[in-house]
């Protein structure tokens, strides 16, 4: 059955739609590190779809600013340009994969909450480590899980959605379950889908090497651990679940990260949906 899988996933690969437009001239804009708000207006606006995705991130329990976020410029202005690309690059390829998440038992509200969550983490977290890595972070972070979109999509068509998720219950680890099903993880598939619409290097070597830190080159070695720790505290099952912040917390150590900083990050988050729900 897994030969089987691995060889529709990957006619599903070289079966991608072309990358939407408004992705390219978003990817150009993060690239140009610019500060033009007009300018980035101007790009979203072109999908109100994108552009209510971001308000509804922007309204979500990760946040609860004082008023009612009801304006992009206002979104943008609270969440900084660099979030709000990420929300707005992960709602527009989320659509154009045109798939669900019924594999999971999860739906798109799910995907952008932990998406926006990974990316709120990097924020709170990383920003007190290295200000530059949080920046370089942040879109990897909003993304690693997109290719649970093609995953989905296998094992409905295979209809496996039942024993895919008795076993996801039974085992409590995504990436085995997602392997012992398809051959890959959604690490490697999300990789390649990025991989095969040319993004960056700087975006899909974490991605690739967040389920395989050991042998990450070097230099991609730092993210890719922050990647792995990230998903595994963003699980779409169970994000931010005692289990998971406690295996999470193995990782940090293991890596040398300071347990502190880290610890202080997840338990303002927590209290902030808490307080929000």
């Amino acid at each position: 059955m897994k030969k089987e899988m691995k060889y529709k996933l990957i006619k599903e690969l070289n079966n991608l739609p072309e990358l939407p437009t408004n992705i390219i001239e978003l990817d150009n804009f993060r690239k140009e590190d610019s500060m033009d708000t007009k300018k980035l207006l101007k790009i979203l606006q072109q999908d109100p779809l994108i552009v209510a995705q971001i308000l509804k991130v922007a309204n979500s329990s990760l946040f609860s600013f004082r008023t009612k976020v009801d304006t992009l410029n206002r979104a943008i202005n609270l969440l900084g340009t660099k979030f709000v690309i990420s929300i707005a690059i992960g709602s527009s390829i989320t659509k154009s994969m045109n798939s669900n998440l019924l594999a999971y038992a999860a739906n798109i509200d799910d995907f952008l909450f932990i998406s926006s969550l990974a990316s709120t983490i990097i924020d709170s977290w990383i920003s007190q480590i290295d200000t530059d890595l949080k920046d370089e972070l942040l879109l990897p972070a909003f993304l690693q899980e997109v290719g649970k979109f093609t995953i989905s999509s296998i094992i409905q068509e295979n209809k496996l959605t039942h024993e895919f998720l008795q076993e996801l219950e039974s085992s409590k680890d995504i990436e085995k379950v997602e392997e012992r099903f398809t051959g890959y993880n959604c690490s490697q598939i999300t990789a390649n889908i990025f991989k095969r619409w040319d993004f960056s290097h700087n975006l899909v070597f974490p991605i690739a090497f967040a389920s395989d830190v050991e042998n990450a080159p070097q230099e991609f070695k730092t993210r890719a651990q922050i990647l792995q720790i990230i998903k595994i505290l963003c699980d779409i099952r169970y994000p931010l679940s005692n289990e998971n912040i406690e295996k999470a917390l193995k990782k940090v150590a293991l890596y040398g990260f300071d347990i502190d900083i880290f610890l202080k990050s997840i338990e303002s988050i927590k209290e902030q949906i808490e307080k929000a729900s």
